[in-house]
């Protein structure tokens, strides 16, 4: 699931608000704790700049 929200994420990044939707979606559909982290250091890594607002908000 972590691979897919990944690949979602990535086409759905041209738009903040669809961006911020499906990462609260696949936030729910992650089976563990450890996933939730790999996809905010993943999400940082690729999206820090330009979405740090809605990550912040979203992994508060």
């Amino acid at each position: 699931m972590l691979e897919l929200a990944k690949n979602i994420l990535q086409k759905v990044s041209f738009d903040p608000s669809l961006f911020k939707k499906e990462l609260l979606k696949a936030i729910k559909w992650l089976e563990s704790k450890d996933e939730v982290g790999m996809l905010k250091e993943w999400c940082t890594h690729n999206f820090g700049k330009s979405y740090s607002s809605i990550l912040k908000e979203v992994f508060a």
